[in-house]
């Protein structure tokens, strides 16, 4: 787990991917001029799944009110211009062999909503549900949400269509 994390959304990641098993490396953002590159937006983690290229996760905590997750309706998505830029050019640093992808950490607020079959993860007395977005598809479908903050989002349509459970992805 980062210890470094400064929110329960990273944290409560972190500690998903130790349970797991997975192999991984939280990145720490004082060390990311080693790397020459000390203006660029720091990503949160190196995945390492097993027969898959390296994944740069980009860590979105996002809370979910909602009453069921059959939809996926609901599930805010949006990131920054500068989240996007600096994904990119992460993954052309770190080159072949490294793919980029949102990793949306949702806190499941309401005690009694119908998680349609998906897993969650219990953590410091909250539930999560962790979805990823390929970078690649997210800006594929990508709209302007927000001019004045440079925030980005996806449809529900496109955030079905390019979602994936973490479990489904990483295990």
């Amino acid at each position: 787990m980062k210890k470094d994390s400064i929110n329960h959304y990273e944290r409560a990641f972190g500690n998903w991917l130790i349970d797991s098993g997975l192999r991984y490396v939280a990145i720490d953002e004082q060390k990311r001029a080693a790397f020459g590159r000390g203006d660029l937006k720091s990503f949160d983690y190196l995945l390492y799944p097993a027969n898959q290229p390296a994944i740069i996760a980009e860590v979105k905590g996002r809370k979910f009110t909602g009453k069921s997750l059959a939809a996926l309706s609901g599930l805010q998505c949006w990131v920054t211009a500068d989240d996007i830029a600096g994904l990119v050019e992460w993954q052309q640093v770190l080159g072949n062999g490294h793919e980029a992808a949102f990793v949306f950490a949702y806190h499941i607020e309401p005690v009694d909503v119908d998680l349609d079959g998906r897993a969650f993860y219990e953590y410091d007395g909250r539930r999560y549900i962790f979805f990823a977005v390929a970078l690649e598809a997210y800006r594929r479908y990508m709209k302007l949400r927000s001019p004045r903050w440079k925030t980005v989002t996806l449809s529900a349509d496109d955030f079905r269509r390019c979602a994936i459970q973490m479990q489904d992805l990483l295990l």
